[in-house]
């Protein structure tokens, strides 16, 4: 059954979603590719659109980084702030409960990250918009899912909906090469569990540009 990635999605998603279980969503770690990416960027503002239970929210607060955490589902901000009150880092993140297709930060931002956030507007669309949101000199980090028949299999019997798969190249393409420098341009493949004992791969494309002073 194809859906939609609206509010009621996400919230009905989240109100399953159980910490303890293996493949969780709500107790994972952050994402691997924030680490390799950003580890090497001096700490400033930075924007984690889609932050679903707060992981790479959380790491870059506790890498020095004042950071707004932005999510479409109240269910996942609850989690992720009992998460940041766990690690000590409430002073450093401001979360915002928000529908990122309509929603204006008020601010530019050293660094906008997304890592597989999905809104109900195209994919591409999404990231054009989210660029938008960063300072002259500073980076945006995309970390997106390219969907397969595997992975689609293990999320309840939904199927997400055409434009939510983007491919690499749609990405840097979109990227206007006058006001972004492509640092990285990457696909990868990890495995991941998921409840059950299984396994399945991730097909995964990590995009990081600085916005061009």
């Amino acid at each position: 059954m194809t859906h939609s990635f609206d509010r009621a999605y996400w919230q009905q998603h989240w109100q399953q979603a159980h910490g303890d279980r293996p493949g969780s969503m709500a107790g994972n770690p952050p994402n691997p590719y924030l680490a390799q990416e950003a580890a090497g960027l001096a700490p400033g503002t930075a924007l984690d659109a889609g932050c679903g239970a707060g992981a790479e929210a959380i790491w870059l607060a506790s890498h020095g980084w004042q950071v707004t955490a932005a999510d479409i589902s109240a269910d996942a901000l609850a989690r992720a702030a009992d998460r940041a009150t766990t690690s000590g880092l409430t002073e450093t993140i401001r979360w915002v409960e928000a529908d990122l297709t309509a929603w204006e930060p008020g601010m530019r931002f050293d660094l906008v990250t997304t890592h597989y956030a999905h809104p109900t507007m195209p994919q591409l669309a999404f990231y054009r918009r989210i660029a938008d949101w960063v300072t002259p000199g500073g980076t945006l980090l995309i970390v997106g899912h390219l969907h397969t028949p595997e992975t689609t299999s293990h999320g309840h019997g939904h199927h997400p909906p055409a434009e939510a798969t983007v491919t690499l190249a749609d990405i840097t393409a979109s990227l206007d090469a006058a006001e972004w420098e492509i640092v990285t341009a990457k696909e990868y493949q990890r495995p991941v569990p998921v409840p059950g004992g299984q396994t399945v791969t991730l097909h995964d494309v990590v995009v990081r540009a600085t916005h061009r002073p």
